[in-house]
């Protein structure tokens, strides 16, 4: 035999050590992180993108909606100490506050109707909903603030409504006498948008209790909120969407969801909030004990693809040893390119698994995609490893890759426990496979070769 020189040594060297093949890998696989970083961008983008598509169907139709109320606002006059720039000094100057109630009970029964908006592709839930609000004021509350000189004639009460643009004509009935509802907050700084109307009350009112009752008919869309003004808040919800999110600072205490739709229960006390029952120009953040429901198309797609792609490491590195193992055990050489297109051939498989599950159920895509990657590496394997049967075992193993990613997608609570235990079973499988390679012959065999 010819002697090589130490040029054609080295190469033959470059092309048959286990150790370069190795790192030759490990680059790959760093390198892959590039097209997987794209196609986690690409995901995001479409998902900004729906976002966008479903807002604009919201603003048309009507906005997520927080039902706050009812309030009943009462101005008085007090002297506060203001500061006078002319005469640098702080002078007495006669001011108008307001004292707040708030309901003693207070329940509300609202029945959603849900529908299905698209804007191109992409689909939103907005709801039409029928609110029945009803409840009584207890007065004695007002008398604990001590105020003597309240305008009680001046009164009024103030339904919040987060979203007026689509909001039907109100009716209040007050202690038996009907009035019109006209748009705008006399409680600006416990309520930003909703309805008022005067009230007209006078001292006689401090020895009893009113009750109130009407109901609001708006549009709105994705959720639908409350918060809890009363001392005993009761809200039940009534929709006919099967995919309800219950959210907020209160989960319900009962609730059915059947394919049909779902109903729920709240049941809560004033001391289960952070605001009393009465008080003046409060600092308090009545909003932050809002509670409520989201009403949901399904899982989001583009949620599942993100799930999808943060295993696309994990399946390169699993596709990539099963070709060092039959190389090695096989003698057979498999070029850096290979591995490249193998690996491209895989980040393919998640740009056509967003791209069907626009138009497409996700299971059907991601079986669509799966099966159009496998065939592709599978047909490609066997131009590399020349043997029909190492072709159909490593088609299976890629095809068993697959199927263990998508039943991680499919299980949220127990994805972590299950993958950790497949992972702890394809180490084994390693093991095994190589459990009667001797490394250093393989070493020591190339340098024979050289």
């Amino acid at each position: 035999m010819q002697e090589q020189n130490s040029f054609d040594r080295f190469r033959t060297w470059m092309r048959t050590s286990v150790t370069i093949r190795l790192m030759s890998i490990g680059f790959l696989v760093l390198l892959m992180l590039i097209p997987i970083g794209f196609v986690e961008e690409l995901i995001s983008d479409r998902q900004f993108t729906k976002q966008e598509a479903v807002d604009e169907i919201s603003q048309k139709w009507g906005n997520p909606q927080t039902i706050s109320g009812p309030i009943i606002t009462v101005p008085y006059q007090a002297e506060e100490q203001v500061y006078n720039s002319a005469k640098d000094k702080y002078e007495s100057q006669i001011v108008t506050k307001h004292a707040y109630l708030l309901p003693e009970k207070l329940s509300v029964s609202a029945d959603v109707k849900s529908e299905t908006r698209r804007r191109g592709i992409y689909e939103a839930v907005v709801y039409k909903s029928a609110i029945k609000i009803e409840g009584s004021f207890d007065y004695e509350e007002l008398k604990k603030l001590g105020i003597n000189n309240l305008e009680l004639s001046k009164a009024h009460i103030t339904q919040g409504v987060s979203d007026l643009r689509s909001l039907n004509s109100v009716q209040l009935d007050f202690d038996g006498s009907t009035k019109d509802f006209d748009p705008g907050s006399m409680a600006l700084i416990v309520i930003e948008s909703g309805i008022s109307t005067q009230l007209k009350l006078d001292t006689s009112y401090f020895s009893k209790k009113s009750s109130f009752k009407y109901t609001l008919e708006f549009n709105g869309s994705q959720t639908l909120n409350f918060i809890p003004v009363g001392k005993e808040t009761h809200i039940s919800i009534s929709a006919d969407n099967p995919n309800p999110k219950f959210d907020g600072a209160f989960l319900p205490e009962k609730s059915d969801i059947t394919k049909d739709g779902f109903t729920a229960e709240w049941n809560v006390f004033h001391l289960n909030r952070n605001y009393p029952q009465s008080f003046v120009n409060p600092d308090y953040s009545i909003g932050s004990s809002a509670f409520g429901v989201g009403l949901l198309i399904g899982v989001d797609e583009y949620q599942k693809n993100t799930r999808a792609a943060k295993y696309a490491v994990l399946i390169i590195i699993l596709t990539f040893m099963i070709y060092f193992f039959m190389q090695t055990r096989n003698s057979i050489n498999i070029h850096f390119i290979q591995y490249l297109l193998v690996g491209f051939a895989l980040t393919v498989f998640y740009i056509l698994l967003v791209s069907l599950s626009e138009h497409i159920s996700f299971t059907l895509a991601y079986w669509i995609a799966s099966l159009a990657v496998i065939g592709l590496i599978t047909a490609y394997s066997h131009t590399m490893l020349k043997d029909k049967k190492l072709t159909l075992i490593t088609g299976l193993i890629i095809s068993t890759l697959y199927l263990f990613i998508f039943v991680l997608i499919q299980l949220q609570n127990y994805s972590l426990l299950v993958g950790s235990i497949g992972l702890f079973i394809v180490v084994a499988l390693a093991m095994f496979a190589s459990r009667n390679i001797d490394w250093y012959s393989l070493t020591s065999k190339n340098k024979s070769e050289d």
